[in-house]
């Protein structure tokens, strides 16, 4: 009866020590899922002031237009690439596009904006004045949100790879979560705003 007793301890114990373990990368994984939520909720509102600034701009650049359609172009794009990450935030693929799909964004935006540069009326513009400052703080709290993401991601992934969590990992289906980061020197620079 004791050897019985022994037994069922230890495999409860076992048991116990796997639930813990499955509801540890379960709470990180759901962390991680949430600070992508708080990057879905600036870039929305990144989408959101574009069109307003491309409206505001196309009164004074006419002749300008294939930058204003390459703006739009790249934000619908990238708008796109971020429902499909919103979808799944651990999808490797779909962060790689949201990422190419954000820096060809910040690229066409400083085109944009080196363009208001040589408009001083337009750059005298209280609403473009007032979109441009959104722009930049909204461009802020894009950075912060990504840097919490990444560190949800790091300490998830981290989890994922310990001993003996990798061996509940993989069977349950845990996978590593890709980082939001910018691989190309061009792209880590902030889109650059001024008035």
């Amino acid at each position: 009866m004791l050897p019985l007793i022994i037994v069922l301890v230890i495999v409860v114990l076992l048991i116990g020590f796997i639930v813990g373990i499955y509801n540890s990368l379960v709470t990180l994984r759901n962390r991680f899922k949430n600070a992508f939520a708080q990057i879905d909720v600036q870039l929305k509102r990144r989408y959101d002031l574009i069109p307003n600034l491309v409206e505001t701009a196309k009164g004074y650049i006419k002749h300008e237009r294939e930058t204003l359609e390459a703006v739009i172009a790249a934000r619908n794009n990238a708008s796109q690439a971020n429902q499909k990450a919103a979808q799944n935030p651990a999808d490797g693929s779909a962060m790689k596009g949201l990422v190419g799909a954000e820096a060809t964004l910040t690229g066409t935006l400083g085109r944009l904006f080196a363009l208001v540069e040589n408009y001083p009326d337009l750059k005298a513009n209280q609403t473009m004045s007032q979109l441009m400052e959104e722009l930049s703080s909204t461009e802020n709290k894009i950075a912060f949100a990504r840097q919490a993401y990444n560190d949800a991601v790091m300490v998830f992934n981290t989890a994922c790879e310990k001993f003996p969590n990798v061996l509940i990992a993989g069977p349950f289906g845990f996978k590593g979560a890709e980082l939001f980061e910018i691989k190309v020197d061009e792209q880590r620079e902030a889109v650059k705003v001024s008035f």
